[in-house]
């Protein structure tokens, strides 16, 4: 028998090669797995209005626990049943077609308006003081000499129209970066104000303006509970508002270029 040969079928590389194997499929196994601890099992809504619920290619895995730093625990995967309700109906009759939404597309949480459920709590710092806060009751923090402070510029939808006036700035204290502007808006008749997200926005010392939705629109951005804080699902909110106007802010944006 010749060099690493046990017998005369079997030599120490064959050997390598199936504990590779064994190796492999295990890691693909154990990585599939793995990959299912959120948003499964698919839910699947078929056009007769039955819904199914598949659990994929393979199994899902039996529930791991998590410890987060404050204390509390969560476990994935789970039962738990977004709260959300589909305001939206398949455009044809197969499965798989673009979903239409039902009531107000900048609302619906359809399309670009998607957003997930996330933990009705502020984002923290490691002493469990919120992340972000407005400059108002920041301390330390302000805006650089060299860049243009937009409190008391005018905000501009995509309409050209003045949609509100911005009144404060919001800051995520520990990534030192302002992530929101607070805009005073009239709606109808009753002045609130709201958050417009740092990405959605271009300022300039002549205003602050805005393409993804309109003028009249900002007065029906989503709100938070507290004048000082706000929530990482509440974020969701605002942020799918505003993504949402890239498509349903108005008509003419769904249709085709060409």
């Amino acid at each position: 028998m010749g060099t690493g040969a046990i017998t005369g079928y079997v030599d120490v590389a064959q050997i390598v090669l199936y504990i590779f194997w064994i190796f492999f499929f295990g890691l693909v196994y154990y990585l599939q797995m793995e990959s299912k601890r959120e948003g499964f099992p698919l839910e699947t809504v078929h056009p007769s209005g039955a819904t199914d619920y598949s659990p994929g290619f393979v199994m899902k895995p039996t529930p791991k626990t998590f410890k987060l730093e404050h204390g509390d625990e969560v476990s994935f995967p789970n039962d738990k049943v977004s709260p959300q309700t589909l305001h939206a109906q398949p455009l044809h009759r197969y499965a798989g077609a673009p979903l239409v939404p039902t009531g107000n597309p900048m609302l619906d949480g359809v399309g670009p308006g998607a957003y997930a459920d996330r933990a009705d709590v502020p984002d923290a710092m490691w002493h469990g003081e919120a992340k972000i806060v407005p400059l108002r009751v920041a301390e330390g923090f302000g805006v650089a000499a060299n860049d243009t402070d937009p409190r008391g510029l005018e905000v501009f939808g995509a309409d050209g129209e003045v949609g509100g006036t911005v009144v404060d700035l919001w800051i995520d204290k520990m990534e030192m970066m302002f992530r929101y502007l607070e805009v005073a808006v009239n709606a109808g008749g009753v002045q609130r104000t709201v958050l417009l997200p740092m990405n959605f926005c271009r300022i300039s010392p002549n205003g602050v303006k805005v393409r993804s939705i309109l003028s009249h629109q900002f007065a029906r951005v989503p709100a938070t509970r507290s004048p000082v804080q706000i929530t990482m699902l509440e974020e969701e909110k605002v942020m799918a508002y505003y993504g949402a106007g890239t498509l349903y802010a108005e008509p003419s944006r769904q249709e085709p270029l060409v």
